[in-house]
């Protein structure tokens, strides 16, 4: 297995640290439009495991640029560790050149243009799914939204089907976290790109009756007791791509997204959009055309930076509510907690990028083995879930040290 690595921010980097414990693959090949990062996330790698590693400069918004990269490296795996702006050039690139593409996000939504907060539009991953049967009769997979969320929920939801629940009658996904960056008043730790767009845009929510529709952004909040001592955070809808992928391949009456930004944060958006600052559309300024999102962007420190200043968990789970496999009420919330400090001891990532990273490469290794196959577009739903969390559980070296746990809630 040969591997194209496409960004070289947090997720690629911890991408990297990640993967160069593992034997599945031959070449990691990391790719950045800035040639710097991509060798900087090389390097970062111990010398002692860094010769299947190489850096180059790509532009990941040009096609073309990235078949010839594929080809020239003669890449049989690439994935996207990129914002989503940047999915369908990717994903088409690496169509072209006939290899197996798998993303953490994908390709951006559109509002309905009359109805946004009722009915969506162009929903996230449209634009891949319409291209699934070309992919499907090349006989090449696209493993699309496999990151943490989405991705590990999404193994999560497919685990309870087949092993803990009957029938389902709700997929909750919820994803919390009592992180603190100290020396700033306000720091994502995770792509600001990226998080203005999920949560300003309406958010998705799915009920069998119904099918897909959607809501004001930062709807209905709930209060969520987080597990192993991050507590209650206030959840509200957010877009998601697990609301979009789960009702593909399983058999729930409703499925949801909620995300513990918390009051500042939301407030932060609201103003942002107010201003228009979370707009992609190019403005002039003083004859220079700049996005505002990315001037935001460049204004707050690099998440890959934060990690020596973070302390606190992060929490990715699914509460599952529907029957049990003897017909019982039943609820669990199936959750993969990650420390700071372990992340930045061990792989010297912050915890947030670095859960999103090693499940993509979790995937991969099971590709390289022969475990997961298959063709076509296809979330992490479509493929056995045992062999996934057991080896991402499963202590170093045979697996990755990253135990995941079931937390049974009060039955109905």
């Amino acid at each position: 297995m040969r591997i194209l690595c496409i960004g070289a921010g947090g997720v690629g980097g911890a991408a990297a640290g990640i993967v160069a414990r593992r034997s599945f693959f031959e070449v990691f090949v990391v790719a950045d439009y800035d040639l710097a990062r991509a060798e900087s996330a090389v390097k970062s790698v111990p010398p002692e495991l860094r010769q299947r590693f190489e850096a180059v400069a790509l532009d990941a918004s040009n096609k073309g640029a990235v078949a010839d990269a594929i080809r020239r490296h003669r890449i049989t795996h690439v994935l996207n560790a990129v914002d989503p702006r940047f999915v369908m050039p990717i994903f088409e690139g690496t169509a072209e050149a006939g290899a197996t593409y798998l993303d953490m996000a994908m390709s951006l939504s559109a509002p309905h243009p009359e109805m946004p907060y009722q009915l969506p539009g162009v929903k996230l991953g449209d634009l891949q799914f319409e291209r699934s049967g070309e992919w499907e009769a090349a006989g090449r997979l696209a493993l699309v939204g496999m990151g943490v969320e989405p991705g590990l929920s999404d193994v999560f939801a497919a685990y309870a089907q087949e092993f803990l629940f009957s029938r389902i009658d709700e997929l909750a996904v919820r994803d919390g976290a009592n992180l603190v960056v100290e020396g700033y008043d306000f720091a994502p730790s995770f792509s600001i790109w990226t998080t203005i767009e999920e949560c300003l845009n309406p958010p998705v929510v799915y009920s069998s009756e119904h099918g897909w529709t959607t809501t004001e952004p930062f709807s209905d909040p709930e209060l969520f007791d987080f597990p192993e001592g991050i507590g209650q955070v206030e959840c509200v809808n957010v877009e998601h791509e697990e609301v979009v992928l789960m009702p593909r391949w399983i058999e729930a009456k409703a499925v949801n997204f909620k995300y513990g930004l918390g009051n500042e944060f939301i407030d932060v958006l609201r103003v942002l959009h107010k201003l228009g600052l979370d707009s992609t559309e190019p403005v002039n300024v003083k004859g220079s055309l700049v996005s505002p999102r990315d001037v935001v962007a460049a204004c707050l420190p690099d998440p890959a930076t934060l990690g020596p200043k973070i302390k606190g968990k992060t929490c990715a789970g699914v509460l599952v509510r529907g029957n049990d496999k003897e017909g019982r009420p039943r609820s669990t919330y199936l959750y993969h907690v990650v420390d700071n400090a372990w992340t930045m001891e061990n792989y010297g990532s912050q915890c947030v990028v670095w859960q999103t990273a090693i499940n993509p490469i979790i995937a991969l290794e099971l590709l390289a083995g022969g475990t997961w196959t298959g063709a076509g577009v296809l979330g992490p739903e479509a493929f056995p879930s045992k062999p996934f969390l057991d080896l991402m559980a499963a202590p170093e070296p045979e697996g990755y040290g990253s135990p995941w746990r079931i937390r049974e809630e009060d039955r109905a």
